[in-house]
């Protein structure tokens, strides 16, 4: 939507359907717009290693609907005889004139450490392709401190605790910007080997709170000031037991519980009263448990199986609190956010209570040398999120308390494998998903749809020399409607070129996109069809001395005006329409390690 906020698209599926984890935490966004996605809070001074999944081969994190972001911190690393490590970077932008500085210092050994972390990155509006300029200027600041400990006996603890705030965030076309944002994050984790295997015991809490306006940030501001205020809680804890029976067999156990609470209200500046409750007190209570199994029937074929269990409650603890809503004459009458949820789908019961049954089967074959065939099918159960039945903003934007939840049952197969410079994997699959949740002109209806892909990978190295061609195909269909589903990605490729030799890397990448025509312009999700397009990127990185190196990289190199079609804006709650991305930019960051 902008400098920040990144909000992925997995298959033709975002925002409730993709599950984001940091470090084993599920964080909640604060902003019923999404301008604070669970992305927007992986940590700039200790970047995570990302892990995408998009099919349920494990249940211990929940369900999987659309995909699945795993972010895991490294514990820090020291070298032999070396008591403290850290690092320092150093970096800017020209688009946008950005500037990042982070930094970490740990000290102890791999087994027992305290580490501080913290960093700051900022940038204006950048300019695309046509040197028009993108409202998308940023401040983020955060911090961290974690620390372990690991006894003798194989024990350990470990635990972390953070904070992130963001500054006069700016988004185009949207309605309000976010002046404000600030998340408290904490995690405790035990574990200690048991039988043959180990358990693991993890709390974690999230605060988030988040403000946007439409006036601190914009120098002609509309007709009335209007500000929003929300918050999110977010408090889990997981308890697994991993075991290994016998030479063939894995299993694992688990349990959690999480809560969350969630309150949004939009106010009317000028004259004082809050004008809607966007989110009125919503409580979401969840407990889940997993049992699944892998058993390695022969050398060649392994078999896997597991089962998952989530109880949902959900309740709107103000539902009933009243406002004044301003009608199109200009009167102001009392409202609440049980009055829109019956005005707009008849709705009068406010709470909702899902029980989730969730599964999968898989097999791994290695039908020959180097060769391996994957499948797995799944049935996941997704319970609407909090905006999808609540969000309440003046009759214009309503959620459905009466939503069902989403089932969606997947297979896909894969063929992977490689063979002397090569290695490749295509792969099918398939989603029929019913009670599909449907946001239309900012309705959300319950509709059956289907999701059909095919991706491919296609890869060669000789050690200096690697190049790597993938291709993503998706197409969605509304079954109920026999139309397109909204916001589907066209056919991607992308190609790289890329060469290494003692520490120096350089690579080329070239994203194309095909021309998406197949869209659902009466959603108001679609903006229209979009053009295809192709941009080039270079990116190296150098040693300078032992202990520091020197990254670059040069983006859009040809200036392109681009957008993907899934990008978007909203200026009035009604409309969407693409953000363009950044024209030429030259990134370059210096890195220090010792």
């Amino acid at each position: 939507m902008g400098g920040r906020g990144l909000d992925p698209v997995i298959r033709g599926q975002n925002e409730e359907r993709v599950d984001v984890l940091l470090d084993g935490m599920r964080v909640e966004g604060a902003c019923p717009s999404r301008m604070d996605p669970p992305t927007s809070r992986l940590s700039t001074a200790l970047a995570p290693v990302l892990e995408v999944r998009t099919d349920n081969r494990t249940l211990r994190w929940g369900p999987i609907a659309g995909g699945q972001i795993v972010a895991t911190t490294a514990a820090p690393e020291f070298a032999s005889g070396n008591l403290t490590t850290g690092h320092l970077t150093l970096g800017g932008s020209d688009n946008g004139d950005g500037k990042l500085v982070n930094g970490s210092a740990a000290a102890g050994n791999k087994n027992t450490y305290i580490r501080m972390a913290g960093g700051h990155d900022e940038a204006d509006d950048y300019e695309d392709g046509d040197d028009r300029e993108v409202r998308s200027s940023y401040e983020n600041t955060e911090g961290r401190v974690d620390a372990a400990w690991t006894a003798d006996n194989g024990f350990y603890t470990r635990g972390m605790a953070s904070r992130q705030e963001e500054r006069d965030v700016k988004f185009p076309g949207r309605g309000m910007d976010a002046p404000k944002t600030d998340t408290d994050m904490y995690r405790l984790e035990f574990g200690a080997p048991v039988a043959n295997g180990g358990w693991n015991l993890m709390s974690w809490q999230a605060d988030v709170d988040h403000v946007m306006d439409n006036f601190s940030l914009r120098e002609q501001t509309a007709p009335m000031k209007m500000l929003t205020a929300s918050e999110t809680r977010t408090q889990g804890v997981r308890l697994t037991l991993d075991q290994r029976a016998g030479d063939r067999t894995d299993w694992a156990v688990g349990v959690d519980y999480e809560t969350n609470d969630w309150d949004a209200a939009l106010n009317n500046v000028d004259k004082g009263v809050v004008a809607s409750f966007m989110w009125p007190g919503v409580e979401r209570d969840r407990v889940g448990m997993f049992l699944e199994q892998f058993t390695r029937i022969q050398p060649d074929l392994q078999l896997g199986a597991g089962v998952r269990y989530d109880r949902v409650e959900m309740e709107a603890t103000r539902a009933d609190d009243t406002y004044m809503l301003r009608r199109m004459d200009g009167t102001m009458v009392p409202m609440s956010a049980a009055k829109a949820y019956e005005q707009v789908y008849g709705t009068t019961d406010t709470d909702a209570a899902d029980d989730n049954f969730s599964g999968f089967v898989s097999s791994e074959w290695r039908y020959a040398r180097n060769r391996r065939l994957d499948m797995v099918a799944s049935h996941s159960v997704r319970s609407p999120g909090v905006t999808e039945r609540y969000v309440n903003k003046m009759l214009a934007w309503v959620g459905n308390p009466g939503l069902d939840t989403e089932n969606h049952n997947k297979l896909e197969i894969g063929l992977s494998g490689h063979q002397g410079n090569w290695n490749w994997r295509p792969a099918v699959w398939v989603d029929q998903v019913d009670d599909y949740v449907l946001r239309s002109q900012d309705r959300y209806t319950n509709i059956d749809a289907r999701l059909l892909g095919v991706e491919g990978e296609l890869g060669w190295t000789n050690g200096s020399w690697s190049a790597t061609s993938k291709l993503a195909s998706v197409r969605g269909e509304n079954r109920d409607a026999d139309k397109p589903l909204p916001r589907i990605p066209p056919i991607q490729f992308v190609q790289t070129l890329a060469w290494a030799y003692q520490g120096h890397t350089l690579g080329a990448e070239w994203e194309l996109a095909r021309r998406q025509d197949r869209i659902d312009e009466e959603s108001g999700l679609d903006p229209g069809t979009s053009p295809g397009y192709g941009v080039f990127n270079l990116s190296g990185t150098h040693p300078v001395m032992a202990n520091l190196s020197f990254t670059w990289a040069l983006d859009n190199v040809f200036d392109k005006t681009w957008a993907p079609h899934v990008s978007k804006s909203d200026a009035l709650g009604q409309e969407f329409f693409k953000v363009n991305e950044p024209g030429r930019t030259v990134r370059a960051a210096l890195t220090a390690r010792w």
